[in-house]
């Protein structure tokens, strides 16, 4: 074997590139290691059918639990469809990789990281995308240049470079950033409400991260790359380009200016057809094949469109550079829903609707670093009449769960505690209209729909679409871009928060060249038209509604000691499955002993929330609590007063003497008592004649909570059992006179009061 490795340090961590020992017969493979985390990347390639005009790329990025000591849950233990965070990682390594290629190459090419040892401290994506950069860059696969990534945090206003696990737990902002040497490719980052000053400062780190990594793979392909294989490319001959341009110079400029994305595309077909018709007739022999024609008609019209924008600073459907779309908002149009909202900007349109729901409705996950609920979570579907195609339905794709998840996390800023709203947030975005740009209306549609199901977010986020002309060293920027502009244009670069704060924002480069004075002026008219956008939805929906729909679910909380789970789920759920039976009632539970009560009835609820709390209050000194009597004793009754049983002491019962408990209870009486003593070992002594009028001061007895003087205390049952005192009983010494009937001699038994309900004590 013929091992070759490599190193370069980044933010004070080693990453290690090997090859030579794994997967030999891939055109190139790369182990990278950093602590205990590997990760082994290979890159395959083939030749493409003749007849296609994209690079049929293919990343593929999968986790192996066993890289953790870990196994799948469920019934099936193998590893198969790829969860969220794969397809997710797979977007990150295709985006910035995707433009790196050479002109004309369009072979198949496959790419395929597997993480093979996680140590559950340094975060596998951005090592990712390192190691498949590594693999293409060594591989005969004509890749332009080599590709670093990095992580970006912020933890006490300081910039740390790929953070741990547990750093990232501290850090406002969670930062990926690809590029090359000299530009930046793509960028990924979520954070809580950061100015634009602090994100261009945390690129500029980054990138310079990057810088060093991209240095170290281009001097190891000069050590141990093999030579790349340009026999394959497919470039475009100089004279069909030219033949193309004279046939649509006329017919182009019309085209690309028709307002209405309908018609433009048909204008565009029509320009189309007068190309294909006078370089590919029928029946006779042609000098170029189609795909050729359509390469070179794509890219003839980029140059009109490019070249109008820069030249006339008008767009495509007129508007000037940073002018946003019209924007209506219809809040509330679907009656049965907790909330929702239609928002068209342009010819983007989406349906938001917000489910509100108990814990049971959050989305479970399971991942390399653990498996949980999430309580706030984004759905995006784009069907195809949203385009007006005919297309494919089924599970989400790549794009769909990317735009989702980009939605979502820009929106998890503004998601209120759970303290502060215990419902569990379920938002989807149905694409319905689609011309640049869903993505952002995703955010702006689930602001308001959330606002419209009376969700209490902390600030309403907006977000939008920014896009690049550039030509050498003339550029210009584009607000709230168009479809075309953005499969055109050099840049997509979306960004969401509100006038003071960035939320998320996610970029796109399809060439080198940006600067930092392009970023931060695209950052800045991003601002303008962010703030515009959202004074158009406030104006429509100012705050939250102050009360939910009434077919949403009430949801309470109560706080119980974490010890006491056990106790309200009982063995194998018995407990917990009993007080829904009875109650109707859905009852949930955390780990931190949050136990939450989702039902539409509202006495339902109380009545579940007594039960948990009698399972898990402790009784208290001083405190009344309705209880029942369990057992009856000649010395006093058991009572069971929440979770436990107490003593009723004889002399505690009434103020005045009593002879035969059995005479004045059964067992499962309900009974009133008051906690007088707790002793050490948690038993309780309970009184039911303090509660009881008709004591010494006219009201409870005087001597609550303590024993009664040793000559008012009731001689034992042992000792009359034994025969001692036969002689006539006399009156207790120390009952009140007031509880003898004049004349009779006898004890007069007071009736139990009624009893009250002391639960919301």
């Amino acid at each position: 074997m013929n091992k070759h490795t490599t190193s370069v340090s980044v933010g004070g961590k080693e990453l290690i590139f090997e090859t030579g020992r794994l997967a030999r017969q891939a055109d190139g493979s790369v182990l990278v290691t950093v602590g205990e985390t590997m990760i082994l990347s290979t890159a395959c390639t083939s030749p493409s059918a003749a007849d296609i005009d994209f690079l049929p790329l293919r990343v593929d990025y999968q986790e192996k639990f066993s890289s953790a000591g870990k196994t799948l849950g469920g019934f099936i233990k193998r590893e198969g469809k790829p969860t969220e965070r794969e397809t997710l990682t797979c977007r990150l390594i295709d985006r910035p990789i995707r433009p790196m290629f050479e002109d004309g190459f369009y072979d198949e090419v496959q790419l395929i990281s597997t993480v093979l040892s996680y140590d559950g401290v340094h975060t596998p994506d951005p090592v990712a995308i390192c190691a498949a950069s590594a693999a293409l860059t060594i591989s005969s696969i004509p890749l332009i240049k080599p590709i670093g990534a990095v992580r970006v945090g912020m933890i006490d206003d300081a910039f740390v470079i790929n953070p741990t696990v547990e750093e990232m737990e501290a850090s406002i902002l969670d930062l990926v950033i690809a590029g090359t040497e000299d530009a930046i490719l793509m960028i990924e980052g979520y954070c809580d409400f950061l100015s634009e000053e602090k994100v261009i400062e945390a690129i500029e780190e980054g990138h310079e991260a990057i810088k060093s990594i991209c240095e170290c793979l281009s001097d190891w392909q000069n050590e141990v790359g093999k030579p790349k294989n340009r026999t394959t490319l497919r470039i475009l001959p100089q004279e069909l380009l030219n033949r193309v341009e004279e046939l649509v110079k006329e017919p182009i400029q019309p085209a690309l200016t028709t307002i209405k994305k309908q018609e433009r595309e048909e204008a565009l077909a029509d320009v189309n057809k007068l190309v294909m018709d006078t370089l590919l007739p029928n029946g006779e022999e042609v000098e170029f094949s189609k795909i050729f024609v359509q390469r070179a008609l794509k890219k003839v019209s980029s140059k009109y469109m490019r070249d109008m924008v820069l030249s006339t600073k008008k767009r495509c459907d007129g508007r000037s550079l940073d002018e946003i779309r019209t924007i209506s908002v219809d809040m509330d149009p679907l009656p049965r829903t907790h909330g929702s909202t239609v928002f068209t900007r342009g010819e983007t349109q989406t349906i938001a609707v917000c489910t509100l729901g108990p814990e049971a409705m959050g989305q479970r996950f399971e991942d390399l670093n653990s498996d949980g609920l999430r309580r706030f979570y984004l759905q995006y579907s784009f069907p195809p009449f949203s385009v007006g195609e005919v297309g494919r339905m089924g599970p989400p794709g790549r794009r769909e769960v990317g735009h989702g998840k980009l939605a979502e996390r820009a929106l998890a800023a503004a998601i209120p505690s759970q303290d502060d709203f215990p419902y569990t947030i379920r938002l989807e975005s149905n694409i319905t209209e689609s011309n640049g740009s869903s993505s952002m209306a995703s955010v702006c549609g689930g602001c308001l729909a959330m606002m419209s199901a009376g969700v209490k977010i902390k600030r309403p986020i907006a977000g939008i679409a920014m896009g690049l002309i550039l030509e050498n060293q003339n550029h210009v920027i584009l607000s709230d871009i168009l479809g075309i502009e953005d499969a055109l244009g050099d840049m997509d670069f979306k960004i969401t928060g509100d006038a003071n704060g960035i939320t998320a924002f996610q970029m796109d480069i399809k060439v080198e060249g940006i600067t930092r004075e392009i970023m931060a002026a695209a950052l800045m008219q991003a601002k303008q038209g962010r703030t515009h956008i959202l004074q158009k939805m406030l104006e429509v929906c100012p705050q939250s509604k102050t009360t939910l729909s009434q077919y949403a679910p009430k949801i309470e909380t109560m706080k119980i000691v974490p010890s006491k789970i056990g106790v309200v789920i009982g063995p194998g759920g018995k407990q917990i499955r009993a007080i829904v039976e009875e109650t109707g009632v859905e009852v949930d539970i955390n780990d931190d002993g949050i136990v939450s009560f989702s039902s539409t009835d509202q006495e339902a609820i109380d009545k579940a929330k007594d039960i948990v709390y009698n399972l898990t209050a402790e009784p208290e000194v001083g405190k009344t609590y309705k209880g029942k009597v369990v057992s009856i004793k000649e010395f006093g009754l058991f009572v069971a007063v929440l979770s436990k049983e107490g003593l009723c002491h004889i002399s505690e019962v009434a103020h005045e003497r009593v002879d035969n408990l059995e005479g004045m209870f059964k067992i499962g009486d309900p009974i009133e008592v008051k906690v007088i003593e707790v002793n050490d070992r948690g038993q309780l002594r309970l009184s039911r004649k303090a509660l009881l009028e008709g004591g010494p001061s006219g009201g409870s007895s005087s001597n609550e909570g303590q024993r009664p003087p040793r000559g008012d205390r009731p001689k034992s049952p042992r000792r009359h059992a034994q025969g001692d005192n036969k002689g006539p009983r006399k009156p207790h010494q120390g009952a009140p006179k007031e509880s003898q009937k004049e004349g009779t001699g006898k004890i007069n038994i007071l009736p139990p009061p009624p009893l009250k309900d002391f639960s919301q004590e």
